[in-house]
């Protein structure tokens, strides 16, 4: 096809913006500003509109049926600059009932509504809907791929050797997995993650109606707080420290409104809980634990780089945890039967908790812990077999084993299976 950019590398994604092809009348891929949605949909397109070049965008505002114009698949860059633009896809796809792939649609946040009223179709069963993160360090060239998250689940698993580069772990958290920055060293790479979060909080937010200022510092709030159920009073504190009762200057409503615009962003990622069985009340009474969307993100919010995290080994445990949940993410959706949310997380009313459960639609499962180094192995070790003795070891629950049991960690010398069963991966060594 004649869009496709040269040099691009390809993504995990790759795989299933075909398949939705195939599928789908149109396909939506959605994620985080820079993370190469427009290069992905180039690589599948035939041609491309840019809503946000030239007059397009007032095209599009005029007749939105404009913007679906051009050898298919036509890629439409920015649909959400103008929102009629879905329900004009949306069309198309009915009035070609038999349509397949006509149209990608890319996309950095979700559209704003111009009214209180306003209410656009899901789309449903016209248009699918992929969701595209920044990198992951399999993507990036930075791992082995020894390891797959796809074979695990079928029960394939070969001992390996492993990069234990602690310096350049650090580096790799810095840099992020911004495909421009995929060169860059960890110093200059912060530059492009600081430019990122300068164009979202001095630029995007107010443009969608809210406080560059308060968004910052939610941002702030979590990057301190990676991993962790924030509450609204955390968030509040931290946006009005100075003040005696920052909740009456930041309100629970709010705190809301803004992490629902955080979300529509890509830039705040959301891990549910998890609890067996999959109608269990528990997945919707456990907050969710944030990230950032890429851990170069939450460097650059703390203000901090390779050498202060060097320094700061605390800190850095929370970024690496950042950057391992990233790229299970990007892993697990490339998962045959991956569901919607497909990594959750796992903590009990005893206080037991596990960083990720991986879950696929016919009920198996997978629990992993995140740690930096090897010392904390023993520990993870335990938690998990702990929680795998208290969901399955009651015959009555009729919880079923899962499928594997993992320590992924940062600095080690080898991916290999401890006499318990759990496996011990190096992240670079993994990969879908």
């Amino acid at each position: 096809m004649g869009i496709e950019p040269d040099g691009y590398l390809p993504r995990i994604v790759d795989e299933q913006v075909e398949r939705y092809l195939r599928v789908f009348g149109a396909v939506e891929i959605a994620g985080t500003k820079w993370c190469g949605k427009t290069w992905t949909a180039r690589r599948h397109g035939a041609s491309i509109t840019y809503v946000d070049q030239g007059d397009n965008l007032a095209v599009a505002r005029a007749d939105p049926s404009m913007m679906l114009l051009g050898d298919r698949p036509h890629v439409i860059d920015e649909w959400q600059r103008e929102p009629g633009i879905w329900d004009a896809v949306r069309h198309g796809v009915d009035e070609e009932r038999r349509v397949k792939g006509a149209w990608i649609l890319t996309g950095s946040s979700t559209p704003r509504k111009r009214s209180p009223d306003e209410r656009h179709h899901s789309g449903a069963g016209r248009i699918g809907r992929i969701r595209m993160l920044p990198m992951s360090l399999a993507e990036s060239g930075d791992s082995t791929g020894s390891v797959s998250l796809s074979g695990l689940f079928r029960g394939e698993f070969e001992p390996c050797a492993a990069e234990r580069d602690t310096i350049g772990l650090v580096g790799l958290a810095c840099r992020g997995g911004w495909p421009e920055a995929i060169e860059s060293d960890p110093e200059d790479a912060q530059i492009v993650a600081r430019e990122y979060l300068n164009l979202v909080f001095g630029e995007t937010v107010p443009d969608m109606g809210r406080d560059g200022f308060v968004a910052e510092r939610i941002c702030g709030s979590i990057a301190r707080n990676l991993g962790q159920a924030t509450t609204y009073r955390t968030l509040a504190g931290d946006v009005y420290g100075a003040e005696e009762r920052p909740g009456a200057l930041l309100s629970e409503d709010t705190a809301s409104a803004y992490l629902h615009l955080l979300r529509s962003l890509y830039l705040v990622e959301e891990v549910p809980g998890w609890a067996p069985p999959a109608r269990s009340k528990k997945r919707f009474t456990v907050k969710p634990k944030r990230y950032l969307a890429d851990p170069s993100l939450a460097v650059a919010l703390l203000g901090m780089g390779p050498g202060s995290l060097v320094a700061d080994w605390q800190t850095f445990g929370l970024v690496f945890e950042n950057l391992c949940m990233r790229d299970l993410a990007v892993y697990a959706r490339a998962l045959s039967g991956a569901g919607p949310v497909p990594v959750r997380y796992y903590r009990d009313d005893s206080g037991l908790e596990v960083d990720a459960v991986i879950e696929r639609a016919d009920g198996s499962w997978a629990a992993l812990e995140v740690k930096v180094s090897e010392d904390k192995v023993p520990e993870a070790e335990r938690s998990l077999l702990r929680m795998r003795d208290k969901l399955c070891g009651d015959g009555r629950a009729r919880v079923r084993e899962p499928e594997f049991m993992a320590v992924l960690v940062g600095i080690s010398g080898y991916a290999r299976r401890l006499p318990s069963g759990v496996l011990v991966i190096p992240v670079r060594t993994l990969t879908a």
